[in-house]
């Protein structure tokens, strides 16, 4: 039985200071310009269940399971999460109400596509973790009104979610100050452009259409500041419309600003990508950006990208779509983001009645927008041209409802937190057309407001 509650307003911040220390809360965090996609916000903590993924090895609720293929494990999340199909109608108006919460890194979309990587596996980074949620507290940014709702099983008391609710302060708690702290790239200038030119040998001679080559960039957390805090402080700093703070156990944590929704379906299987490919500055005035964002629309080189990732994301989706109910709509859209314009289209379908969620991530990851086409290929290319593994990085956040549907981001412009070890990675999609010294240019431009928060700026 599905349970609703209506809730006093608190602001985001608030809950975060209050409960993001945390283990196993998960925050998404829609951010920016308010639209369909921005709407809501969610906030979970205490699960019923916790699991884990690494290199293989899955780790339930502290107990070891043993070995399982990146396919076995889908159809174990699958298995632990509890199904009512007139959830949607019980909670009506509320798109969340628990359900699976976590994140698929871009090793477990390898594992998925059979692809050994030469890159030693991070010991410090889950392939996949995972957290089983009974209820979760929503944010309607429209409306301005705040909700618990979940799912109940032996006579479970939602009173509890609701007083702690009122224990959190009306007011928002003051961001630390954080120092400042140098993010240190794992190649030099000269490594990412012999690798983007080696890419484009590699179009010229026939072996691939695209490819996305990435670099990563790391730094410790500065003493005394907190994931959650630099969290708080990143948030405002550069919101996006899929936001996402994961605490994933005592050690690893996911802060993402991340602006592209990966794949999502609803509980009647409808389902939508929205790939992002194409990338511009943001100008200093009105008439300056609306002309780089004209530039973008006309620019051969990345309209060109984009088109090839939509046809994947046609294709990875077709594996699980009924036959004839694949369509693109808002082609080549230029979206302004906070510190970029980039070119956006959205590929969608209609799940086969016996597919579900789990079978579309199968079909779909890792995202085609951070890999390339032929995505097997690209892969390939990929593991031999960068210089360090991606992690987290290039994978998936998502949730899964208890009524099927399931929204998710990939994980870009994104801080993985490994103890005090901060990552983040940046790239972009190389073509026929690419040029090295420009690929590498636009690259620090989608570094650059993360460089600028780690200066203080």
């Amino acid at each position: 039985m599905a349970w609703l509650r209506e809730l006093p307003w608190r602001e985001p911040d608030s809950v975060l200071a209050a409960w993001g220390n945390v283990p196993w809360c998960a925050f998404l965090d829609s951010g920016g310009a308010l639209e369909e996609r921005s709407r809501w916000r969610f906030f979970c903590h205490a699960p019923r269940h916790v699991l884990h993924v690494q290199a293989g090895r899955v780790i339930l609720d502290g107990r070891d399971l043993g070995q399982m293929s990146a396919a076995q494990v889908l159809s174990f999340l699958r298995s632990l999460c509890p199904w009512y199909d007139a959830l949607a109608q019980q909670v009506e108006g509320v798109p969340f109400s628990g359900g699976l919460v976590g994140f698929a890194g871009y090793a477990f979309g390898l594992a998925l596509e059979g692809i050994n990587s030469a890159h030693a596996a991070q010991a410090d980074v889950p392939d996949m973790a995972v957290a089983l949620y009974e209820y979760a507290y929503a944010w309607d940014r429209q409306e301005k009104r705040c909700y618990v709702s979940g799912f109940s099983h032996d006579g479970y008391d939602s009173t509890r979610c609701v007083a702690a609710w009122y224990a959190v302060p009306e007011q928002m708690a003051p961001v630390p100050a954080c120092p400042s702290f140098t993010l240190e790239p794992d190649q030099s200038a000269d490594s990412y452009r012999r690798a983007v030119a080696q890419a484009r040998e590699l179009i010229a001679a026939g072996d691939i259409f695209q490819v996305n080559i990435t670099g990563r960039y790391t730094a410790l957390l500065p003493d005394g500041v907190s994931k959650v805090d630099l969290y708080r402080r990143l948030r405002a700093h550069a919101p996006a419309p899929f936001g996402a703070y994961l605490s994933c156990g005592a050690d690893f944590s996911l802060l993402s600003c991340s602006p592209e929704r990966f794949v999502s379906v609803s509980d009647r299987g409808a389902v939508a990508s929205r790939p992002i490919k194409g990338t511009a500055p943001r100008g200093q005035d009105a008439a300056q950006d609306e002309a780089f964002a004209r530039m973008l629309a006309a620019d051969e080189k990345e309209c060109a990208e984009n088109l090839m990732i939509v046809d994947l994301m046609r294709h990875d989706i077709g594996r699980v779509a009924r036959i004839g109910s694949m369509q693109v709509q808002d082609f080549l859209k230029v979206e302004r983001f906070a510190h970029v314009h980039h070119l956006v289209s959205e590929v969608r379908g209609t799940l086969q009645p016996e597919h579900d969620a789990f079978d579309l991530l199968a079909a779909t990851l890792p995202p085609g927008s951070v890999t390339g086409a032929p995505k097997h290929r690209a892969l390939e290319i990929i593991d031999m041209l960068e210089a360090s593994p991606r992690g987290a990085y290039c994978g998936t956040v998502f949730r899964i409802g208890v009524d099927g549907s399931m929204d998710s981001a990939v994980i870009i412009r994104s801080f993985e937190c490994a103890g005090r070890v901060m990552r983040i990675g940046v790239g972009g999609g190389i073509t026929i057309l690419s040029d090295p010294q420009k690929e590498y240019e636009e690259m620090r431009l989608k570094l650059a407001p993360f460089a600028a928060f780690a200066e203080g700026v």
